[in-house]
């Protein structure tokens, strides 16, 4: 499992490829041994249109997502047990999240944040 500096676990981690045709893509990385592990069509709150398609690929301990017409950069994503006791620690140290979990809940949510460079970080409770 991932750390972060203070000690929580971030938990697995994957990135999420922002594609422009999920057909051609999903055969590339199936060439080099990964598996569709989950798909847009079997879960509720993704859309599944003719624009908008995801696939999540496995090979061993790698997980890659494939996302056409969802978001327009590649993300990195980490599953964290507890995203709302991240999110109070990452707030302490004055980093800016773009999106916060709802600390009044429990459950799955997310938080969303950019590093120095502009990339996307995903800390998604699943």
């Amino acid at each position: 499992m991932t750390m972060n500096s203070n000690g929580s676990p971030l938990g697995h981690f994957s990135i999420s490829l922002a594609v422009k045709d999920i057909i051609t893509s999903l055969d590339f990385y199936e060439k080099l041994g990964f598996k569709i592990v989950d798909g847009g069509h079997i879960n509720n709150g993704f859309p599944d249109s003719e624009e908008t398609k995801w696939r999540i690929l496995a090979c061993d301990q790698v997980t890659i997502g494939l996302f056409q017409g969802m978001f327009p950069q590649n993300i990195l994503t980490f599953n964290p047990s507890d995203v709302r006791s991240l999110q109070k620690q990452l707030k302490a140290q004055g980093v800016h999240l773009l999106k916060e979990a709802n600390e009044n809940s429990t459950g799955p949510d997310s938080v969303i944040l950019e590093d120095p460079d502009g990339n996307r970080i995903l800390l998604d409770q699943h």
